[in-house]
């Protein structure tokens, strides 16, 4: 379950909250979809949303700033 307080969050800001920019970052830099994942779902998004997320970033990381 989501806790409350991270509703309407963005990535940038879940990531944040829970300590996971630096591993989010060294994710998206090794090209690790899995990994990717796998720190979206301890940010508390959806199995579906980390999925997205992970393909949308992967797919253009030069566009958020990798």
């Amino acid at each position: 379950m989501t806790e409350p307080s991270i509703r309407g969050m963005t990535v940038n800001e879940r990531l944040f909250h829970f300590g996971l920019v630096e591993s989010f970052d060294l994710a998206v830099k090794a090209r690790d979809h899995a990994g990717l994942v796998e720190v979206l779902l301890n940010a508390q998004f959806s199995k579906q949303q980390a999925e997205e997320t992970a393909i949308t970033v992967l797919a253009n990381p030069a566009y958020y700033g990798f």
